[in-house]
């Protein structure tokens, strides 16, 4: 086996001083630490100092697999290096050897930050799926401190037939019902199938229009709809460049629909920007909350 150390590297347009802080700080963690929309990052402890012990569950967004990523801190120079050693456990977990070192480099280039991981490869994987993997997380890392994103999980029992379910949620009137919470006058124009482009709109209290342009990435009826957002609508104009469209490009926003014996499990994550992470923390359980009634009813 080829033992020689992987190398991932990503370069950020944002200071060292931010790049440390939201790779450090567990309420940022859970927003970045996953490698593609279908994972996300349930919880994240951090002890950030030498013998600090650090912690991370991750999972599938369907629930079906998940596992705990934990480890030692054994150097830290604050904005310039993290050193750490993996938890023995997690390769008992994943049924390999353990003893594997993780080196993370943060160097300075002003306004910018490279951040350099290099670590030793585990035996169950591939080199290549390995890097794919880590770099994949470092590339979502880059965009989480790039946009300011926070990404956000709701779940909800509903106890309704996932069909119904998924129905009632993505049906034009009833759509409408449960997303008042959001804006009175909610609505949606387009398709819900995978590829096609739809806008989510509503009239704000002056009577103008405004929403999301967006596009569907992914629609796997009962189970899993994942929306992409391309940018923004300000009356009957769609903004897809500039700096307003720009904070928004790319957000992603997924429905995973979970069969428990006659109930859902409807589970919502999402991006938004950080301005609006409190918004959306209060209005995602009431809109949810009203979505379980009429599925209900």
């Amino acid at each position: 086996m080829n033992n020689q150390k992987i190398k991932v590297e990503v370069e950020i347009n944002a200071p060292v001083e931010k790049v440390w802080e939201f790779w450090t700080n567990p309420k940022d963690i859970v927003s970045w630490n996953f490698a593609s929309d279908d994972w996300c990052c349930l919880n994240a402890e951090n002890d950030l100092v030498v013998g600090g012990k650090f912690g991370a569950t991750m999972s599938s967004t369907d629930k079906s697999v998940s596992f705990n990523f934990n480890g030692v801190y054994d150097e830290i120079i604050l904005h310039k290096k993290i050193s750490y050693s993996v938890d023995p456990m997690y390769y008992k977990q994943k049924n390999i050897d353990g003893g594997r070192k993780v080196d993370v480099e943060f160097v300075s280039l002003g306004n910018k930050t490279k951040v350099i991981e290099t670590f030793d490869p585990e035996e169950m994987h591939s080199r290549e799926l390995q890097q794919q993997g880590w770099q994949a997380i470092l590339n979502n890392f880059k965009k989480y401190v790039e946009t300011n994103m926070e990404r956000l999980h709701f779940e909800i029992e509903i106890n309704s037939p996932v069909e119904h379910v998924f129905k009632t949620m993505l049906g034009n009137e009833s759509y409408q019902i449960w997303t008042k919470t959001f804006n009175p006058t909610s609505n949606f124009k387009g398709n819900w199938e995978k590829g096609n482009k739809i806008l989510f709109f509503g009239t704000d209290d002056k009577g103008n229009l405004g929403g999301m342009v967006s596009k569907i990435k992914e629609n796997i009826p009962n189970k899993f709809v994942s929306i992409a957002h391309q940018g923004i609508l300000e009356g009957d104009k769609e903004i897809t460049s500039g700096p307003q469209a720009d904070l928004w490009k790319n957000a992603t926003e997924n429905y995973t629909f979970i069969k428990k014996e006659n109930k859902t499990i409807l589970v919502i994550d999402t991006d938004t920007i950080k301005d609006y992470s409190d918004y959306f923390k209060e209005t995602w359980p009431k809109a949810l909350e009203t979505l379980k009634k009429i599925c209900e009813e």
